[in-house]
């Protein structure tokens, strides 16, 4: 039964996103299948001072934006090698929502917009205009800060918790 309710799930996911689980045995606790960065160097930087967002939530043009002015990202010199730049922006456009067949993510969004954030994409904006109140995102500090309410983020997992 468990692996039918997986397959399933599998099969609901757009093509190109890549499937994850809640822990290493493959057990998802009966949550949602859902995406990770799976590219050691991208999560490693990324998630020095964020966690690191899965490529497949926002367009290429998006990704590269912010990878061409990382000195000043959001306030903050994140500033790398050009190595490193280099390789974290080919993975996030090789897997960026209109590259990896999974523009699910971006439904709503019009083609020319580059959204630098994906609390400006159409589908966050519905997901949670009537999901977050003052006090929750006072205490997130920032519609950026998914781990504040989905303590699984990190590992792909954004259902309520």
């Amino acid at each position: 039964m468990t692996l039918r309710i997986l397959a399933l799930a599998l099969c609901l996911l757009p093509a190109g996103w890549t499937a994850t689980y809640a822990d290493d045995d493959g057990e998802h606790g009966g949550r949602r299948v859902a995406l990770v960065v799976t590219d050691p160097l991208t999560r490693t930087e990324c998630s020095a001072c964020h966690m690191a967002y899965p490529a497949a939530l926002l367009p290429a043009r998006s990704w590269t934006a912010l990878m061409a002015d990382l000195p000043n990202h959001f306030g903050e010199d994140a500033s790398l090698d050009e190595a490193s730049r280099a390789q974290i922006e080919s993975y996030l456009v090789a897997n960026a929502a209109d590259s990896s067949g999974a523009g699910r993510a971006l439904r709503g969004l019009v083609q020319t917009d580059t959204p630098l954030r994906i609390s400006e994409l159409p589908w966050f904006k519905r997901k949670h205009a009537d999901e977050v109140s003052p006090r929750m995102l006072e205490k997130a500090r920032s519609m950026s800060n998914c781990a504040a309410c989905h303590t699984g983020a990190e590992r792909g997992l954004f259902d309520d918790d």
